[in-house]
């Protein structure tokens, strides 16, 4: 018999395990590691898996979804990902996770330079998880862009 404290303890250890594939994906995206990414979604006989990256339409497909971050990769010279507002919340073998991207990157730098420009972004991201034997997995990864008002038109007097 198991008391409500395993149950705690279980469920715990469920949110800081799903916490971890959640960091483990974005790091594979920082390193340009396709390997690490490949491994981070379900494989093909499991669920069919989906990607919305911010302007791009639904991609639905491990091949597809994968692909994608290929290009993304091959044409990104620096990308670094600092997660705010993480939520985690889970039934049985599925997670959702909830965070915003704050996102700076680079494109590939102009001649004679180090670094390309700079370039700084946020995104609203769902993550869905899936338990499987090798821990969790991404299901659906789907990003939308934040488009923060600047606050200038407010501070414009109309009557100028």
């Amino acid at each position: 018999m198991t008391g409500a404290g395993d149950e705690h303890a279980d469920a715990a250890a469920d949110i800081a395990a799903v916490e971890q594939a959640n960091t483990a994906y974005y790091e594979a995206v920082e390193r340009g590691d396709l390997d690490a990414l490949t491994a981070a979604w379900l494989p093909d006989e499991e669920l069919t898996v989906s990607c919305v990256h911010p302007g791009w339409p639904v991609l639905s497909g491990r091949r597809e979804v994968l692909r994608s971050y290929a290009l993304i990769m091959a044409n990104t010279e620096y990308i670094q990902f600092f997660l705010t507002d993480v939520g985690v919340s889970m039934t049985a073998d599925t997670a959702l996770v909830t965070c915003t991207e704050n996102i700076l990157s680079g494109g590939p730098a102009e001649e004679g330079a180090s670094l390309g420009p700079l370039v700084g972004q946020l995104v609203v991201a769902t993550n869905v998880f899936r338990r499987t034997p090798d821990g969790w997995k991404l299901w659906s990864h789907h990003g939308s862009p934040v488009l923060a008002e600047t606050g200038e038109e407010e501070d414009e007097d109309p009557t100028s």
